[in-house]
């Protein structure tokens, strides 16, 4: 089974390594360029070319595969399949068209919920239970194409983005292994997604972590878990940037759309309990922080945060 890959984020490797271990012909990974990180800017492979590089397998990394020269690499090796995990650019209809049997996907939601470039973090942000990962016949679409085969992944409390990704790319591994057995022996099955359910999530950004205390203390609860570790929500305190890595969402009464909440106190507003623990008001209920980082500072638990730091009655979050 001759196989080209093209991934470049930590999600995509568990997929080329399990091409690897079944046993297929990984002639070429395709990732994006390396990009300058850190201080310096000095320039870093991606997770895949890594990965790759590991294996033994020859790495191409343009900037876009819809030169000429780029498509007509790929059309000489001749591929079985083309797999694609978490690739960074869309094929055109002269790309997909190159394999012999076709290009299968491999996305981090059960599709046609949750397309596009962010579905684990918002799969924890709108408080799902339950998320998945979903093989793809490509098309030229954002993640329309006709589905293969799904794997449920049930998202548990405690779980972040962080937490979620390895569970993901775990089953995304063993999934690429299922699918691509039964498309070559002819077993299997092409579902058409509905798009009357279907839904889109944009790439976030550093700025989408900023906090809504106006919102409930459960929505905010899940916010900081699908935030985390980035961009990590985060919020204001005395004008320095306060990020949120930890909490747990209090008092989650219904109550009419009048009222701020129970005792009356505006959202954002600080209350400090046992001199130890640290809540904060919300639309509805209270949120609960346990683990808080203020900028210049190092990450750290409520009670050491409250030993440093001096607040006074009424002080608010977002200010």
């Amino acid at each position: 089974m001759k196989v080209i890959f093209m991934g470049t984020p930590d999600f995509a490797v568990p997929v080329l390594d399990a091409l690897v271990d079944m046993g297929c012909d990984v002639c070429l990974a395709v990732t994006q360029p390396d990009k300058p990180k850190g201080r310096h800017g000095a320039l870093t492979a991606s997770p895949v070319k890594e990965a790759a590089l590991s294996h033994g397998i020859e790495v191409y990394q343009p900037s876009s595969l819809k030169n000429e020269e780029a498509v007509k690499k790929l059309e000489d090796l001749a591929p079985d399949f083309m797999v694609v995990a978490a690739f960074g650019q869309i094929l055109t209809k002269r790309v997909l068209d190159i394999p012999k049997y076709c290009c299968v996907n491999i996305h981090a939601s059960i599709l046609p919920e949750y397309r596009g470039s962010s579905p684990i973090q918002r799969a924890i942000i709108d408080g799902k239970k339950i998320t998945g990962v979903s093989a793809m016949r490509m098309d030229e679409g954002i993640d329309t194409g006709d589905v293969i085969m799904v794997r449920e992944v049930a998202i548990d409390d405690n779980d972040t983005a962080e937490t979620l990704f390895d569970k993901l790319s775990y089953e995304g591994g063993r999934l690429i292994k299922e699918a691509l057995r039964a498309i070559e022996e002819g077993k299997a099955t092409y579902t058409p997604q509905d798009e009357s359910r279907a839904s889109y999530t944009a790439m976030i950004k550093k700025s989408d972590g900023k906090m809504d205390f106006e919102k409930s203390a459960g929505e905010l609860s899940c916010f900081v878990r699908g935030m985390s570790p980035w961009p990590c929500a985060f919020t204001y305190l005395k004008g320095k940037t306060l990020k949120i890595w930890e909490t747990s969402a209090v008092d989650i009464i219904p109550k009419k759309p009048e009222a701020k909440d129970e005792n009356g106190i505006i959202p954002g507003t600080i209350i400090v309990r046992e001199g130890s623990r640290m809540f904060v008001s919300c639309g509805e209920g209270e949120l609960e922080i346990k683990s808080l980082q203020l900028e210049g500072k190092k990450r750290m638990d409520a009670a050491a945060f409250l030993r440093g730091v001096r607040l006074d009655d009424g002080t608010r979050l977002g200010e």
